[in-house]
């Protein structure tokens, strides 16, 4: 694939939209949206994102999912399948298969690993409380101006 070069004033775009994934990896955020927060079509965002960060859209939310399912599974009492429900995955097998893609073991067999360390978890009513508090938070970066942007 060639590479594109991508003016300044598009990273903030694509900066923007990419913050966007981060914030609501566990939503079912799909490349419209994206886009949309990008404000470029979903096309040409798909392929400035891909060129600018090495992955795709979809790709650099799977990423983040499996990260933080690393994080929940280490740390937590959650089951795989309450993991795979707090990350965004709809289906366990997808999680599973893209677990083992990422980490080379299954979610089950790195959260027992991780077990034997003796290092106390946090219960999940705690996780999830976290969880709820964080998506009841108003989005503060979105409702700041930002100097780029146009004033209504």
């Amino acid at each position: 694939m060639a590479e594109v070069r991508v003016p300044g004033d598009v990273l903030v775009h694509l900066r923007r939209a990419r913050d966007h994934l981060d914030r609501n990896f566990t939503s079912g955020v799909d490349l419209d949206e994206a886009a949309r927060v990008a404000r470029l079509s979903k096309f040409h965002f798909h392929r400035l994102f891909r060129s600018t960060y090495g992955v795709t859209p979809a790709a650099y939310l799977s990423q983040r999912r499996i990260e933080r399912a690393h994080d929940l599974l280490r740390t937590s009492n959650l089951t795989v399948t309450e993991v795979c429900v707090a990350v965004g995955f709809s289906s366990l097998g997808s999680f599973v298969t893209r677990f083992r893609e990422v980490t080379g073991e299954t979610p089950g067999a790195f959260q027992r690993r991780w077990a034997t360390t003796g290092a106390p978890r946090i219960p999940g009513c705690f996780v999830f409380m976290w969880g709820i508090a964080e998506t009841a938070r108003p989005d503060t970066a979105s409702e700041e101006k930002r100097s780029d942007e146009p004033r209504p």
